[in-house]
């Protein structure tokens, strides 16, 4: 790639990022349903013909707001001194997510489809993070425990205690 384009490059991955993060603002006001592009594009300070350059329609913005926000949990994880914290700061980030606080609510079915493990890519990359993570014996076990905060999200004081217990579970069922 030639230098001329760089410029060009980072502004389409600016106007990428600001085009997810006004989705999720939307949706934690307004639920998935009741989202609309305009609305996205405003938030996101882009035209809609912003937003649609970028995605086909709102279903693909979606599905790659999906993986975006896997990315960054993992990365969340991976930024975290030991397993205990890695768990105490999803734990917290999807307990205290506002966009999935809303959707629970407006969307029942929506979460309901998101929640239930399937061979789709994105439960394929969610537990792929976990297994290089925690390992690949322990994956499955975190993500139903996440998945479950959706539904019966914890305070921060459970998020802490159940972490610490999971993770000590997790670290003496690897000595055995």
């Amino acid at each position: 790639m030639t230098e001329k384009y760089a410029p060009q490059m980072a502004t389409q991955q600016r106007s990428r990022a600001a085009i997810l993060a006004g989705a999720k603002a939307v949706i934690a006001e307004s639920g998935n349903y009741e989202s609309h592009m305009i609305d996205i594009a405003a938030r996101a300070q882009v035209s809609r013909a912003t937003v649609y350059n970028h995605f086909a329609d709102k279903e693909e913005m979606m599905l790659t707001l999906l993986e975006s926000e896997i990315d960054r949990l993992a990365e969340l994880a991976r930024s975290a001194a030991d397993p205990a914290e890695a768990l105490r700061l999803l734990s917290i980030d999807i307990s205290e997510d506002p966009a999935l606080r809303k959707m629970v609510t407006s969307d029942p079915l929506d979460i309901a489809r998101f929640v239930t493990v399937t061979d789709h890519p994105l439960w394929s990359k969610a537990l792929a993070h976990l297994s290089d993570i925690f390992g690949a014996q322990n994956s499955a076990l975190i993500i139903r425990w996440l998945i479950g905060q959706i539904g019966a999200p914890l305070t921060a004081a459970e998020s802490a205690s159940q972490a610490l217990q999971l993770a000590s579970a997790l670290a003496r069922s690897s000595l055995d």
